[in-house]
């Protein structure tokens, strides 16, 4: 059973063990509170706090995730009672001599990591903001100096602002948590940056992947079992299609989570595997599904905790409960909810998965005939202001204004009003990279585009101080040139160059959408037909002159109304060249 107790103003959690003692002091901040801007601060507070600690013959570390940071270790009492003193010094008094070597560190942790292209999911649906900051790089360790790690350490890392769980007899005789004083921090707000769902979006990925929002409750997790269960038997059991399938989900502190199910697959099974995943989650929501289906994954999460250390395993959950605000169950009840998950709830879940979904697919899927709705790749309306050539493309324009600026190609627009910047990355050759809270990004490069140096300071005068990210010197050959501009935005060669699929990077043509092509088609055949029966017309009047006038004056309206299919026919021939020849 767990015991609640307080050490130092700091609620206390204890829970016996049958291994070693164990300890976990976790506080209520993460990247989700960060802005992109300074993004990283969090990360970097943690790694101080932890300088003073050096080489241990115990297990210790620290994690910061989306709305909480860990500071955990393993060992003695008397090794733990030491840990989590200094741990507390460290974040009262950060060794902030130590700041420029911590951010050299966290670079190369960021340069080390796996970053696969489900990363982009959270900037899919959230944007540069709250849990959209988890798939950006740490940008705020260019800036962050010796006064914003230490007032960030006091005004997050605080004992109301902490709960502490131990696994193990009792709270160490001796431990002390010299914290400051502040208060507990509510959960980011879970924005979005998808104007409906569901929806999708296309990416170089090897598989399907799908996001979505539901509530949190013991049933999440039975629907969750249920879904992985049903994915893998018919992706992989009965089509053969994917070798992996998967499913999880993240609790966001606000009573919902963040589910995601995953389905591998090679290129020429993606079509399956999408359609297989869209069948299976329709089979959940539709409710034909048995009891004893629910009543097998139930059996199935109880042996999870059919363990001497269930209760112990059971502490970091109540933890983040306690820390959010939600209300926080015993392990036995928790498993009596479990036990009573209904075919209904996991309807109910079902629909609402599907109704928040967001796709990752290939970019030769379209599933927009399945009800899933394109996410936005370009901004609604472009900024008044100043317009500034391409070099080296005719069809490109920037336009800088006091309110923003815009990247117009076509009649396609990417646009960042300073009111809306998240962040402003500025280089010292000149080089500004604006991103939106929408994750829309625009590139402002004096060798992309003819912009003076006052152009520049428009853009410097209109960002908020606060989104301003000054950049480190780039190396010549990573600054875009008119002939590498394809190039260079999919590279990804660093902090400054990421994928281009990412969705604050997306600064190039993109492919027809399957309704622009259909128009296109439908377009393309009617003018071939009026252009055929017009021109016999005009030649049946040259060889044998009408009559009467009027037979001449519904030719020429003839011509003028094939002009009329002809211009948005010729604007969707254009974006179609030129998204082929960006794929070359």
């Amino acid at each position: 059973m767990i015991r609640t107790t307080e050490v130092d103003g700091v609620p206390a959690l204890v829970a016996p063990t049958a291994g070693p003692m164990t300890g976990a002091l976790t506080f209520r901040v993460g990247q989700a509170d960060e802005t992109l801007a300074r993004r990283g601060i969090t990360h970097l507070v943690e790694h101080l706090a932890l300088h003073r600690i050096g080489l241990s013959d115990y297990h210790s570390n620290g994690a910061t995730a989306a709305v909480t940071t860990t500071f955990y270790a393993q060992g003695s009492a008397t090794e733990i009672e030491a840990f989590f003193r200094q741990v507390c010094e460290g974040l009262t008094e950060l060794p902030v001599n130590r700041l420029d070597t911590e951010k050299g560190l966290l670079r190369t942790e960021w340069a080390g990591k796996d970053r696969s292209s489900v990363c982009a999911l959270p900037i899919w649906r959230h944007g540069a903001q709250g849990f959209g900051l988890v798939g950006f790089p740490e940008f705020g360790l260019h800036a962050l100096d010796a006064d914003d790690v230490t007032s960030w350490a006091q005004t997050w890392f605080t004992r109301e602002n902490a709960v502490l769980w131990i696994a193990g007899e009792d709270v160490p005789v001796g431990l002390r948590l010299p914290l400051p004083s502040g208060s507990r921090r509510p959960v980011p707000p879970v924005t979005s940056a998808l104007p409906t769902t569901p929806a999708y979006f296309c990416s170089e990925t090897s598989g399907v992947v799908l996001d979505a929002i539901v509530p949190m409750s013991p049933a999440t997790g039975i629907f969750a079992g249920l879904l992985e269960r049903d994915l893998f038997q018919s992706l992989r059991q009965e089509g053969g299609y994917s070798y992996q399938t998967d499913v999880d989900y993240d609790p966001l502190g606000n009573g919902t989570a963040a589910l995601r199910a995953m389905a591998d697959a090679q290129p020429d099974q993606c079509d399956a595997v999408l359609g297989g995943m869209i069948d299976v989650l329709a089979r959940l929501r539709v409710g034909t599904i048995e009891q004893h289906e629910i009543d097998g994954v139930v059996r199935q999460r109880r042996q999870v905790f059919n363990h001497p250390d269930a209760e112990a395993r059971w502490l970091p959950s109540t933890t983040f409960r306690m820390l959010t605000g939600q209300p926080t169950a015993t392990l036995d009840e928790y498993l009596a909810t479990m036990e009573q998950v209904t075919v209904e709830q996991v309807q109910t879940l079902a629909e609402q998965a599907t109704a928040t979904a967001l796709l990752m697919v290939p970019p030769r899927l379209k599933p927009g005939c399945m009800g899933f709705a394109p996410a936005p790749t370009t901004s609604r309306s472009a900024v008044a202001g100043g317009r500034y050539a391409s070099i080296g493309d005719n069809d490109v324009t920037l336009v800088v204004g006091p309110h923003g600026v815009s990247c117009i190609d076509g009649p396609e627009y990417l646009t960042v009003r300073y009111e809306e910047c998240a962040a402003a990355l500025t280089f010292p050759d000149g080089g500004r990279t604006l991103i939106g809270l929408d994750g829309i990004s625009v590139r402002v490069e004096p060798t992309l585009y003819a912009i003076d140096q006052a152009g520049i300071g428009i853009i410097d005068a209109g960002v908020p101080p606060s989104a301003v990210v000054p950049m480190p010197t780039r190396d010549s050959n990573t600054i875009p040139r008119p002939r590498q501009r394809e190039s260079a935005s999919q590279k990804g060669a660093g902090e400054s160059e990421p994928p281009r699929e990412v969705r604050w990077d997306n600064a190039g043509p993109s492919a027809l959408k399957w309704w622009e092509g259909l128009a296109g088609g439908v377009l393309l055949v009617l003018a071939t037909l009026m252009c055929g029966f017009f021109t016999l017309c005009t030649i049946g009047n040259l060889i044998e002159p009408p009559e009467e006038q009027s037979d001449w004056v519904a030719v020429v309206l003839g011509w003028l109304c094939l002009l009329v299919f002809l211009v948005p026919l010729g604007v969707l021939l254009r974006k179609a060249l030129r998204a082929y020849r960006a794929r070359r």
